[in-house]
Order: structure tokens, then sequence, then C-alpha cells
């Protein structure tokens, strides 16, 4: 049994250190800062396309020197930006409750594998998953289905679910043909109905008996 997941606005509340980071890297540039409901609307796409956004928001176009600059400059930020980071509630309970009841846990994010590592240790989760897949892992990140066959392939064969929470994650979950849990209460830019889904939650106490349904 296989259980993959998501990691920002998914398993954590990142958007406050990412737009602390993003900000950071505006101040250097001379250019102003956004809020942190422009950051969240951002995320999901890999760092590369945040940074793009980032400075489109701010400065009203990207130039490829000072995006250059820019880019350096977050990866630096982005690898130490865990301090305002929070697991949503009921998260580690159900991650504990899947892996008791036998669910290899994986996870398959477009944030970069540093920054990755570096959170999952500040969080005490360095041995938590025994598969992670980062948006530099490969030459593709999601909605692409690689990354996410690449956890399967590692993980082996089992009833799977994957879990996530935004349209990124559903397009990657349909390409794949994966059933898909998509949770609503991260950073999903659209309404629920508008993403393709297996089921909804926005309680993480309800996805162990979601799980073991699948199983059964």
């Amino acid at each position: 049994m296989i259980a993959i997941f998501d990691l920002d606005g998914t398993l954590i509340d990142s958007a406050p250190d990412i737009h602390a980071a993003g900000n950071a890297v505006l101040a250097a540039e001379n250019l102003a800062p956004v809020t942190l409901a422009q950051t969240r609307s951002f995320i999901g796409n890999g760092a590369a396309v945040f940074l793009e956004r980032l400075e489109r928001a701010s400065a009203g176009a990207n130039e490829p020197d000072r995006t250059a600059r820019m880019r350096k400059r977050f990866a630096i930020e982005y690898e130490t930006a865990h301090a305002l980071t929070t697991i949503y509630p009921g998260v580690e309970a159900a991650l504990e409750a899947l892996a008791q009841d036998g669910w290899k846990l994986g996870l398959c994010t477009n944030k970069p594998v540093a920054p990755t590592r570096a959170v999952l240790s500040h969080l005490g989760w360095t041995d938590r998953f025994e598969v992670v897949i980062g948006g530099d892992s490969l030459s593709v990140m999601k909605p692409d289905p690689a990354p996410l066959r690449a956890v399967i392939e590692a993980l082996g064969p089992g009833p799977l679910i994957y879990v996530g929470d935004s349209e990124t994650d559903g397009a990657t979950a349909q390409a794949a043909s994966v059933p898909f849990a998509l949770f609503t209460r991260g950073y999903r830019k659209t309404a629920v109905h508008e993403i393709a889904h297996t089921v909804a939650f926005d309680d993480w106490s309800a996805l162990p008996d979601l799980a073991r349904r699948w199983a059964r």
C-alpha cells in the first residue's frame, strides 16, 4: 500500500517563509514587496516559475539578468526558509496512522530537493518518507506525471493514493491515472469542483479511513 504526498499547501503551510524569502530577494533588487496572498497564488509550479511571477508582480516585467540574480539569491534564502512553516493540524497523526497500517509513504513535490530536505529535517521528518522526489530531481516536474511515477516505481506495487492541494496535483494524478485525494485548505486557486479529484477532504483526521477504504 502506497500513499504519496505533495508538500507545500498539503502537509505544511510554508507560504509565510516563502513570502519572507521572496521579499528579501525583492528588497535586494530595490523592488517593492508583495503580499502573503500574492505569494500563495505564486506557489505550485516550482521555484523558477515562482520567481518569474514574483518579479512580474513587483517590477511589472521580467528582465533576464535580474531574474538570474533573483533565482540565485532565492535558492540561498529558500534553504533556510522554515522558521515560520507549520504542519497542518492532524497531519502528523494521519501519517503515523498510515504507517502503522502498513502504508509506504512517499513525497512528490515541485519544491527543489535541497529546501525540501532542509524543511523535512527542521520538522523532524528526515526518515518519515521512504522516497522523496523534488522539483529538480528529474528533467520535468508536475504536472508531468513522471515525478509521481518515479515515486510509485521506487515504492513498489500495491493500492495507491496521491494526496495534494492544487490544480497541479490534480492534473498530475489524472495524467498518471492515480486516485487523488484533494486537501481543500491548501493553496488551490480555483473551486474544488474544477480540480480533478477522486475525493476531497478538509480535515486530516479523515484521511486514514479514506485510505483504508481504498486499500479494501
